[in-house]
């Protein structure tokens, strides 16, 4: 199985894990942000201007549209999805002052864990 492959589908059971409605046009939007952030890190300090608009290209929407349906994914995730992954994952809980992360910390963190988990599974 190729390596893209390999990742789309940790990413997928990712995001399932964490509550992320497969239903949502957001969770195709933000799997696709994850892979890409995977790949470069460096497009998650330009989400407006590289990250929303290369998902927007490749789905026919806007990139404004991107935006909000990747922050409703993240809300719904936040809201209904596995607190004690989400505190794993982000460091606090869901019931704390800080609310929710935002759309790149989300997608970074994320980003972060897959890598480093391809990482350490390739070199055991």
């Amino acid at each position: 199985m190729s390596r893209e492959v390999e990742i789309e589908e940790y990413v997928t059971r990712i995001m399932l894990d964490m509550g992320v409605p497969a239903h949502l046009k957001g969770y195709h939007y933000l799997r696709k942000a994850i892979i890409m952030t995977e790949q470069n890190l460096d497009v998650v300090g330009s989400v407006t201007k590289v990250l929303y608009p290369t998902i927007a290209k490749s789905f026919r929407t806007t990139d404004q549209r991107v935006e909000r349906a990747i922050r409703n994914a993240i809300e719904v995730s936040w809201e209904r999805g596995d607190e004690a992954m989400m505190e794993k994952l982000f460091g606090y809980s869901v019931h704390t002052f800080k609310g929710r992360p935002t759309n790149s910390e989300y997608i970074a963190r994320i980003a972060d864990k897959v890598r480093l988990d391809w990482k350490l599974k390739h070199l055991s």
